[in-house]
């Protein structure tokens, strides 16, 4: 591994751990020349799932799209980045555990939605107007009747 600071190829091992469940590796690490720390993450590289667009063009699955889309869902309200983390991670687990070589944008778009509905109701809603590209107030209030408390 290259050190990030002054790019030698020298370094050693101080401390590895299990993160995100046992799903990543983190290790401490020690340039050999500068002597500076780093940590490297080491994630399992699963078998490659396309994606087919609405376009139909097929792309690898990117996990940081997912993250992305999350994140703007998610902006501005009371979710960590480790609980976007953890809902990352088993969206994409979800995935690889359904899917073997294709996956639709539709399935994966649900798949986010559904998570997103029992995480937070305003992240849903965001997500799903964009997602399902809602273009009228009845587009939000089907969406939005759903979650409404049920009275006693």
């Amino acid at each position: 591994m290259r050190c990030p600071y002054c790019h030698a190829d020298n370094d050693s091992v101080v401390d590895t751990r299990a993160a995100e469940d046992g799903y990543v590796i983190r290790r401490k690490r020690k340039c050999g020349k500068c002597d500076k720390r780093f940590i490297t993450l080491e994630r399992l590289q699963e078998g490659t799932i396309r994606v087919v667009k609405r376009d139909q063009t097929r792309q690898p699955l990117d996990r940081e799209k997912i993250r992305r889309g999350i994140e703007r869902a998610c902006s501005k309200r009371p979710i960590s980045s480790q609980q976007i983390e953890q809902l990352v991670q088993e969206i994409e687990s979800e995935i690889y555990a359904i899917y073997l070589l294709e996956v639709a944008t539709e399935q994966i778009g649900e798949i986010v939605m559904r998570h997103l509905a029992k995480t937070d109701d305003v992240a849903y809603i965001r997500f799903a107007s964009v997602y399902r590209e809602f273009g009228s107030v009845s587009d939000f209030i089907n969406v939005i009747e759903p979650l409404k408390p049920k009275p006693n």
